[in-house]
């Protein structure tokens, strides 16, 4: 079976390994003549940035890059984009990298010609409407690892380096107009890497699947990218030139970002304040969580991840399925514990605070209060 396909859900995505030569005319269907590429510090000076520059100079669209993007990303980098984006004259984006390149990436592009602050768009109720949406420039964006699945969304996830807390800005035009998926830009994963976005992308599918919300749709991407997940993602930590274990984890990645227009729920809730108060790794984060929060939303859960099981060949029903998680943490080397993470000494009540208010907490199954998430992240720790 071919693993190459264009698709146009969520949006046009050119799927493949060295579909990466095609990014000159994705800017051209983007109507991008002039992109700055955004990536983060680390991907900055590697080969396959190297690569796509060049790619983008051979065809006179010039080889500007943008990579002054922390792990996660704050307002003082998108200010810096935007200025960089203003100052070169730029008329589109190319976000490049994992969920922290990518987020940056679809800001500046968003951000550049408003004339409104960015916490003004934070994603409570219908801020986004307040954005000039004319103004807003194309984006085509080129996913390095697979995990976040920020390629297809509609938000970037930004840190507010004054209050510590992260924040999510929404507009539909976040969604980029072209995707270049090719897996063997995540060759060069390490282990760790290939391990926290993998989760990542196993938690998108998992909290899209139990969330209350109905969008059937969503439910059966998120099912299969489980499956994806499963199947997939043990091979290409295995053996991190596995391409076709690449290419699938590419897919689940996506299929779970997508998934999760349906909602999200106590895992991100946890681990948004966690990242942006201690540092951590979002995908680990998730996957250090996962196992509390699923016994935690059993009550409303255990039927449908019971379906969830027979569907993946899982035995045991509810119970069986938290032992897979539990033993697929352990093959991937995830910590246990929020401690073993790094988490030394958590302020309880600040990370209950902002796991209340995160917009993640309307899509758990089971309503979130400060007594059971202040339960709940102790069984964490």
């Amino acid at each position: 079976m071919s693993i190459t396909a264009n698709w146009s859900y969520p949006t046009a995505i050119r799927f493949g390994a060295g579909r990466i030569s095609e990014i000159a005319d994705a800017c051209a269907a983007a109507g991008i003549t002039k992109p700055l590429l955004i990536t983060d510090r680390g991907l900055a000076d590697m080969s396959i940035t190297i690569k796509t520059l060049d790619l983008l100079e051979y065809a006179g669209l010039g080889r500007a890059i943008f990579a002054n993007v922390d792990p996660n990303p704050n307002e003082k980098n998108a200010e810096a984009g935007v200025t960089a984006y203003l100052e070169g004259g730029h008329d589109g984006v190319i976000a490049f990298g994992g969920g922290s390149g990518l987020d940056l990436g679809k800001l500046v592009a968003f951000l550049a010609r408003q004339t409104r602050p960015l916490w003004d768009f934070e994603d409570i109720g219908d801020w986004w409407t307040r954005a000039n949406s004319d103004v807003i420039a194309p984006i085509v964006a080129v996913p390095t690892t697979a995990g976040t699945g920020s390629e297809v969304g509609r938000a970037s996830v930004i840190t507010n380096s004054v209050t510590e807390e992260k924040k999510i800005i929404f507009h539909p035009k976040f969604l980029p107009t072209v995707v270049i998926c090719d897996p063997e830009l995540t060759i060069g994963m390490p282990k760790f890497i290939t391990a926290g976005t993998g989760l990542d992308a196993f938690a998108h599918c998992v909290e899209a699947f139990s969330s209350p919300h109905y969008h059937p749709m969503s439910q059966g991407i998120a099912l299969e990218g489980m499956r994806l997940v499963k199947d997939y993602l043990p091979r290409a930590y295995a053996d991190g030139s596995d391409i076709e274990a690449r290419a699938q984890m590419m897919s689940a990645a996506t299929m779970g970002a997508t998934a999760f227009q349906k909602g999200l729920g106590a895992i991100h809730a946890l681990s948004h304040p966690i990242g942006a108060i201690y540092h951590t790794h979002h995908g680990t984060t998730n996957a250090v969580c996962m196992p509390a929060v699923l016994q935690f939303n059993k009550i409303a859960i255990c039927d449908d991840i019971k379906r969830a099981a027979n569907y993946l060949d899982i035995r045991g029903g509810f119970d069986g399925f938290c032992e897979y998680v539990d033993n697929l943490n352990t093959s991937l080397g995830i910590p246990k514990t929020l401690t073993e993470l790094g988490v030394k000494d958590p302020d309880i009540k600040r990370i209950v605070a902002g796991a209340l208010i995160d917009p993640s907490t309307g899509g758990n199954p089971v309503v979130m209060t400060e007594e059971n998430t202040t339960k709940l992240l102790l069984s964490c720790i």
